[in-house]
């Protein structure tokens, strides 16, 4: 599991948990001032992972208004961009007379630390706001800063095109911190960070400026998507997916040289995976050659082997054991 470090307000007395959570929130951003209507007692959580250059966080938290002064920044200088994204609630961000009220889920935003801002969080009625955030070092984002200033609390879609993939890759990393080795950490924030470039640099209309490196991961990224979103085509293949983004296959083959497994692989390990899924569902009662050949296995003793080489045992075996674990 990738080091983590978890806060639960609810652990100390009501009457302490505000002040609690106004350091928490000065060590892992920025100071800022926060007001509440819940001081009195201040339920929230917070989850925080160091990948490497930069730190990711989902945090939950009553309503509140932040504010983060010139007077505050001069006293506190950083230098660190923050990305906001809401995932429930709605969030209001101010900085440099630009104003912008995110859709939950729907939009992020990027704010430069170093500049006063302020920031209104609205749960949705007695529930908690929350919110995804990553700190991002100035010199970890290669882009020129007076450019990146055009973008700094402008909303950007988190499911389309690479912001999309961004969002998805650190949404993963925050629901699922145990399915990565601590060693993978610095890798997956390098991942964030060619991501998170590539976005900014399309937005601005200057890709040409991308290191060979995030160009490369960006193009992974929207290949792995590509196959994600078309496992259930019998038109699948490495073929396919390099004449969708217009490579040959050689260089589609390139771009996965430095992992454990081939486009081929990849498709099918995804392919298994679905079926696997689908035969633990209990209200889908298909037989099993009618779901592999849904996921792309239409030679149902082929299906076989490959799920009994992968899973340890055949599809019906594996079905008749999930069942008997729900009674």
């Amino acid at each position: 599991m990738l080091p983590n470090l978890v806060v639960d307000t609810t652990v100390l007395p009501p009457a302490d948990r505000f002040e609690f959570w106004y350091a928490l929130v000065a060590q892992e951003t920025a100071p800022v001032h926060i007001t509440s209507a819940r001081l009195d007692d201040f339920v929230a959580y917070a989850q925080a992972i160091d990948l490497g250059r930069i730190r990711l966080a989902s945090l939950r938290y009553p309503s509140l208004h932040a504010t983060r002064p010139a007077g505050l920044v001069r006293r506190t200088e950083t230098d660190i961009y923050q990305l906001t994204l809401p995932l429930t609630g709605r969030s209001t961000l101010v900085q440099d007379r630009t104003e912008t009220t995110l859709v939950a889920a729907s939009h992020f935003t990027l704010l430069d630390t170093a500049r006063p801002h302020t920031a209104r969080h609205q749960a949705d009625g007695p529930g908690l706001a929350t919110t995804i955030t990553v700190q991002i070092p100035y010199a970890a984002l290669p882009l020129p800063p007076d450019r990146l200033h055009c973008l700094l609390a402008r909303p950007m879609p988190a499911h389309l095109g690479v912001g999309g993939l961004l969002i998805q890759h650190l949404r993963s990393i925050v629901s699922h911190p145990e399915q990565y080795e601590p060693n993978q950490a610095e890798m997956l924030g390098a991942v964030a960070l060619d991501l998170l470039t590539a976005t900014l640099a399309q937005r601005l209309d200057i890709e040409g400026v991308l290191s060979p490196e995030a160009r490369h991961t960006t193009l992974r990224a929207r290949v792995v998507d590509f196959i994600d979103r078309h496992l259930d085509s019998n038109e699948l293949s490495p073929s396919s997916v390099a004449a969708a983004h217009h490579i040959s296959l050689r260089s589609l083959h390139r771009l996965f040289e430095a992992e454990a497994t081939t486009v081929a692989e990849l498709i099918r390990s995804k392919r298994l995976e679905q079926c696997r899924r689908d035969l633990g569902n209990p209200l889908l009662r298909q037989p099993v050659h009618v779901i592999a050949a849904r996921w792309g296995f239409l030679d149902r003793a082929h299906f076989s082997r490959l799920f009994r080489a992968h899973y340890g045992r055949s599809p019906q075996e594996y079905r008749t054991g999930v069942a008997r674990q729900d009674r």
